[in-house]
This record gives C-alpha cells, structure tokens and sequence, in this order.
C-alpha cells in the first residue's frame, strides 16, 4: 500500500492503442464485437501480407481531370496551327499573278462588251450587181467545164462610227453544193458609211465536175429560158474599228444564192446576169 504522503503519478498522453487483432480474428469494438470475419485469401493458397507489408497491388489510375489539367495561363489551350508547311514565297507570288491576270482580262472583256452595245456594229450590206460569164464549155461525157466568171460585188458599210477591215477575202461559185471555180481576193477597208465595188474574176480550165452537176447544167441552158442559177460564195476574216479601239478578227461568209446566169441556147459560151441585183444574206 501507498502512503498518503506518496506524491500521484502525473498521467501524461493518452493511452497505447491496443494491438491489432490476429489474422482471421474478428474485429471488436468497445462494447461491441462485429460479427464479420477479414476476407479470404487470395486465390493460389498466397496468404495476405502482414502489417506493415505494402499491398502487391498497382495503384488506382490518377483522377480523369488530371489527363486534362492545362499549363496555359488563360485556361485553354491556344488553337492548332494548320496542316502542312506554311506558304511558300514564290507560291504566293504566282498567286498573285495568276489573279491580277485574271482580273485584266476580265476588266479587258468587260470595256469590249461595254463598247460594243455602246457602238452596235452592224454587219455590211452585201449584193452581186453584175455578173457575167465567158469561154464557158461544158462535156457532160467527160465532165469537164470549163469558165471564165467575171462578177461585181457591191459591198456597203451601214456603220456610221466603225470602220471595216476585211482580211484574207475568198469568193467562190457553185452550182447546187459543189463548187465550179474560186479565187482569193485583196484585203480592203471600208471607211465609216462607205459603199464601194468589188470585182471578182473566177477562171476553172477544164475542171472536173460531178456527173450530176455536168447534166444539171446541160438541162438548164438548153430548152426553155436557158438560165442557170449559180451560188455565189464570200468568206472572209474581218474586224471592226471605232478610233484607236478594234475588236478582234470575226469569220464572216456571205451567200448569193440562186444568181441568174442567162444562156442563149445550149450550145452558147457567154452568159450574163438576168434581172436586178441579187442581194445576199451575211453572217457573222
């Protein structure tokens, strides 16, 4: 026994926690004792670590927020740059160039559409105001004709602010589709309202032709009025002009068709134009 005068032991901290329960014991509270056991071991017949021994397993992945987490000052991550590598000079240099090209002819096509409904070029009058033929022989055994056509084109400018320019002239007669003879003629201008003569002199030495032809025009020039209805032909290259503007070279072709040649009897060699001027159709 203690005295009374024996001092009190002073109690200091708390008290030690009590040992951990033995593996496979059931855990105990105070007061209470759970009725649950620890889990079984693991499969294999591999006991679980002791107290103090880390766990075999990897640990749980990092929070999903994590694989996102941004280093950049505002929050968000600046936009990606483009695919590929970046332009370089002299591509964007052609580029350039390819669109002010473009843009100049454009411009250039637009003043030429602008000018042409401003001046209205109208295409020229054309008509055969004389025709006459000579040494014209014909074999319709052999098929070979022979002729020496001698024709007047009047040519009239209606234009009163453009000039024309005709270029490579061509004229040609036929009969039915096929062609007889044909000639290239000089280039010419024609000034503004101008009307002027164009002569025409087609020569076919012993030209063959088709047998339908030889007797076609063996039919006409026989019996009855004796005229023969030939087709005169006009291609040529033209431009127009308006002062310093000109537009560029147009295909123009002119047809006469049906222009009277008149044949005394079958047998005659010389012809000429029955009637009044025959006016021809022009396209352009």
């Amino acid at each position: 026994m203690s005295s009374a005068s024996d001092p009190k032991p002073v109690v200091t901290g708390y008290p030690a926690a009590p040992p951990p329960p033995a593996v496979g014991a059931a855990y105990a509270t105070t007061g209470t004792a759970y009725s649950y056991s620890a889990p079984p071991p693991p499969s294999g017949g591999a006991a679980y670590p002791t107290a103090g021994t880390a766990y075999p397993y990897a640990a749980p992945p990092p929070h999903a927020a994590l694989y996102y987490s941004s280093h950049y000052p505002n929050g968000s991550a600046p936009p990606a740059a483009p695919y590929g590598p970046p332009a370089r000079p002299h591509t964007r240099f052609l580029s350039r160039l390819l669109a002010v090209a473009v843009a100049f002819f454009l411009l250039m096509g637009l003043a030429t559409l602008i000018l042409w409904l401003v001046l209205r070029p109208r295409l020229p009058a054309f008509a055969v105001s004389s025709a006459s033929v000579s040494a014209f022989n014909l074999s319709t055994s052999q098929q070979v004709l022979s002729s020496d056509f001698d024709l007047s084109l009047s040519v009239r400018n209606p234009n009163h602010k453009m000039g024309i320019y005709y270029d490579s002239v061509a004229a040609a007669v036929f009969y039915g589709s096929d062609a007889i003879t044909e000639t290239s003629l000089p280039p010419f201008y024609q000034g503004k309202g101008n009307a002027t003569t164009v002569r025409a002199r087609l020569v076919a030495a012993a030209a063959y032709v088709d047998a339908d032809v030889a007797k076609g025009i063996s039919s006409d020039r026989g019996p009855g009025d004796g005229v023969v209805n030939f087709h005169v032909r006009v291609l040529a290259w033209v431009r127009f002009r308006a002062g310093a503007w000109r537009t560029r070279r147009h295909v123009m072709r002119v047809y006469c068709d049906d222009v009277p040649i008149g044949f005394k009897n079958g047998t005659a060699t010389v012809g000429s134009l029955v009637g009044s001027p025959k006016q021809c159709e022009v396209d352009l």
